[in-house]
């Protein structure tokens, strides 16, 4: 009778495990309420299916966290779960929370880096937006209309979307952003001493050639000051940024979408280029930003670093060098560059 019960207790024992299993599994993936009121559930990039888990047991759209785990990995959808903005009930089992998950979100993240111009800005929204073929072309005219006086005033940054955003709401949405964070800088340069005495449309003009014209934020505040150092002497800005903006507007005026380059290498023959925007030719800001300056641009020009440097050069390795005198300047030049 013993031996009889010993050679049973495994399978006793696995019975129990695996109806206790089972019994936890459809506890653990059920609804954990009856509320059947949406929430808006928001999954940022970079986060982990346990994160995940974490961020929805939290807001009381799961009911275990340990099954929702367990559950991803074994059918393997960790990875197919989607970034962006859903809509998510209490009522919805485990298994309809992942489902919906793992499919298009309501909004979508669309990432515009620092120092694009309008044209480029559009193609990242319509990349990001995944917008078909056949509305492109609209929406590109769309969008390049309702920005055209907006250059520099994209604000650069990472956005939430919904799929069928219209190009007029995404650039209200990129500018009304830029105003919340221009804000901070409105105060400094109503000060005619701070910035140089530029407004408004000057700060973001010098910041968007800083954008364009440097590579680290340590270097900002430095060519700034270097930029307003030739602002005040007379001295031409000779910001090959610039130049690039007017030999491409020129260039790529009626290829707006095929565009090779917004920011070609100059040619000795394009520093003599017709166009308000040369820097080389004009003295002063041109008439308008070139691009969409960050926070840290922005920041470099209403509190420029203070230097008698006048002149700066990148050597191939992207290391900046500056100085005082155009002798100083040629020096570098020969030295960095092997002109």
């Amino acid at each position: 009778m013993k031996r009889g019960l010993i050679f049973l207790a495994p399978f006793i024992i696995l019975i129990i495990s695996v109806f206790g299993g089972f019994y936890w599994w459809n506890d653990g993936s059920k609804a954990p309420s009856q509320d059947f009121v949406p929430r808006d559930f928001l999954v940022v990039k970079g986060r982990s299916a346990i994160q995940i888990g974490e961020d929805l047991y939290q807001k009381g759209l799961i009911k275990n966290k340990l099954a929702f785990k367990i559950y991803v990995q074994l059918t393997s959808q960790a990875d197919k779960i989607q970034t962006g903005q859903f809509r998510l009930s209490p009522n919805f089992s485990l298994i309809k929370v992942v489902d919906t998950l793992t499919k298009p979100p309501l909004e979508v993240w669309v990432t515009v880096p620092e120092g694009l111009r309008r044209e480029e800005v559009v193609e990242k929204v319509i990349k990001g937006l995944e917008i078909d073929k056949e509305n492109q072309a609209s929406f590109r005219k769309e969008f390049l209309k309702a920005s055209e006086d907006q250059e520099g005033f994209l604000f650069p940054d990472t956005y939430l979307f919904a799929w069928d955003a219209s190009a007029n709401a995404v650039v209200k949405k990129m500018t009304s952003t830029f105003d919340t964070k221009f804000r901070q800088f409105e105060t400094l340069i109503s000060d005619k001493k701070t910035a140089g005495g530029l407004d408004k449309k000057g700060v973001v003009a010098l910041a968007s050639i800083i954008e364009r014209e440097t590579k680290t934020d340590a270097e900002r505040p430095i060519v700034a000051g270097i930029l307003y150092n030739r602002l005040e002497i007379g001295m031409a800005l000779q910001a090959d940024a610039a130049v690039q903006y007017a030999v491409a507007t020129i260039n790529c005026l009626a290829l707006v979408q095929n565009c090779k380059d917004w920011w070609p290498i100059l040619t000795k023959d394009d520093l003599a280029v017709s166009s308000p925007f040369n820097t080389y030719k004009f003295r002063g800001l041109p008439p308008s930003p070139i691009a969409s300056p960050g926070l840290s641009s922005l920041k470099a020009v209403v509190n420029p670093e203070k230097t008698n440097y006048l002149y700066y050069i990148h050597d191939p390795k992207g290391q900046i060098h500056y100085a005082e005198t155009l002798a100083e300047h040629n020096q570098n030049i020969r030295i960095y560059l092997g002109r």
